[in-house]
C-alpha cells in the first residue's frame, strides 16, 4: 500500500522530468532541426518567398550572431571562419557587411520555427543554378568572369557551388594539387585521357586544367585562356611557333589536328600512330599513296620497312613542325 502511494506521488514528477528531458534533447542534439521548407514548399514557392523577403529587406540587426544561435553546432558552418569569406578582419569579406545574410538572404522570420526559406547552395538546393550564381556574381565581377554568361558551364546550368566551396579553409578547386580532381569529377573522358601512356603531366599536378582553360568562360570554343588553340600550345611549346621557311599546313592551322592535348595511347599524344595519321592527308603523294597499315613481309618481320619501322614517316621527314633549312622543302632537315 505504501509503495503504491509512493508511486502515485512520483508519477507527476516523473512525467514532468521526462517532458523536460525531451525538450532539452531537441535543443542540444546536433542533428535535431526543424522541418526543412523544401518538404513543405514547391521550388516556385521557395523562390517567390525569397523574392518577397528581399523586397522587404528584413535583415537581422545582430548579423551572424542570430544565425549562430542555432547553427554554431555545425562544424561545416563554423568552418566558414577559416576561409576568406569568413575573415572578420577583411573589408572585402561578407563579414564586413551583412555577414551570413549577404549570401543566404534576409533572415526575416526564419529563426522563428525555421520554416521560412533561406538561400541554399549546392546540389541539394531547390533554387536554379542561375539564382544561386546571381548571389556569387553580385560580388565576383571582374575581367576573369566577364564571359561567364553564355559559357560552357553557364549553358550546362553548373552552379558556382558545384565547383567551389565557401565553408572551408581552402577551396579545393583553387589548389594546384586538387584542381584536377574537382574538374574530372564531371569531365570523365578527359580524366581517362590524362591517364593514358602519353599525356600532359596533369595527374602529377605539374599542370592544371586552368593553365589552358578558363572555367568561367572565354571567347574561344573550348574556353581557352589564349585566343586560339595554337597560341595556347605555344605558351609552353615555343619552339614550335613559326613563322618557318617551310611550313606544314596542319601545324600552322591547328595543333589538335594531330594531337589530343588531354592524352593518347600513341607517342607524342598523337590521335593515330604514323603512318596512318600522315596518310589521312597524304593519300595520293607518290610513295605515300600505298597504305602501310602494319609490318611488312606478311608479318614475318617486325619493322623491316622505313614506312612502318622506327618513327615511320618521321624517319625521313623529321621536321614535321616546319623547317628553316634552305633545302627543307620536304621537311627532311
Amino acid at each position: 500500500m505504501k509503495n503504491s502511494l509512493k508511486m502515485k506521488n512520483l508519477l507527476p514528477a516523473l512525467v514532468i522530468t521526462m517532458a523536460m528531458s525531451a525538450v532539452m534533447s531537441l535543443c542540444i542534439a546536433p542533428n535535431a532541426y526543424a522541418s526543412k521548407w523544401d518538404a513543405k514548399m514547391t521550388p516556385e514557392q521557395v523562390e517567390a518567398t525569397l523574392d518577397k523577403k528581399f523586397a522587404e529587406g528584413n535583415y537581422s540587426p545582430k548579423g551572424a550572431d542570430s544565425c549562430l544561435m542555432c547553427h554554431k553546432k555545425s562544424e561545416k558552418v563554423m568552418d566558414l571562419f577559416k576561409g576568406v569569406h569568413g575573415a572578420i578582419d577583411s573589408s572585402k569579406s561578407p563579414m564586413a557587411g551583412l555577414q551570413c545574410e549577404a549570401c543566404h538572404g534576409p533572415l526575416g522570420q526564419h529563426n522563428k520555427g525555421g520554416n521560412e526559406p533561406m538561400i541554399t547552395f549546392g546540389k541539394q538546393s531547390t533554387l536554379s543554378a542561375e539564382k544561386q550564381n546571381s548571389v556569387c556574381m553580385s560580388c565576383h565581377q571582374d575581367d576573369k568572369r566577364v564571359s561567364w554568361n553564355g559559357s560552357h558551364h553557364d549553358n550546362a546550368d553548373v552552379a558556382c557551388a558545384s565547383c567551389h566551396q565557401v565553408h572551408v579553409a581552402k577551396d579545393a578547386v583553387l589548389s594546384k594539387n586538387t584542381e584536377m580532381e574537382v574538374c574530372t569529377s564531371c569531365h570523365t573522358k578527359q580524366k581517362a585521357d590524362m591517364n593514358k601512356r602519353s599525356s600532359h603531366p596533369l595527374k602529377w599536378a605539374q599542370m592544371t586544367c586552368s593553365d589552358c582553360h578558363n572555367p568561367h568562360g572565354s571567347m574561344t570554343d573550348s574556353d581557352l585562356n589564349k585566343p586560339s588553340i595554337n597560341e595556347t600550345c605555344y605558351s609552353c611549346h615555343a619552339e614550335k611557333r613559326g613563322p618557318k621557311l617551310w611550313e606544314h599546313a596542319p601545324v600552322t592551322e591547328n595543333c589538335v589536328t594531330c594531337h589530343n592535348p588531354h592524352g593518347s595511347v600513341n607517342d607524342a599524344m598523337l590521335k593515330t600512330r604514323a603512318p596512318q595519321l600522315c596518310q589521312q592527308c597524304h593519300a595520293s603523294d607518290g610513295h605515300a599513296s600505298n597504305a602501310y597499315l602494319g609490318n611488312t613481309g606478311l608479318g614475318s618481320n617486325v619493322g623491316d620497312n622505313a614506312f612502318t619501322g622506327g618513327r615511320s614517316c618521321l624517319n625521313c621527314h623529321s621536321q614535321v613542325h616546319g623547317s628553316n633549312h634552305p633545302s627543307g622543302k620536304l621537311l627532311q632537315r
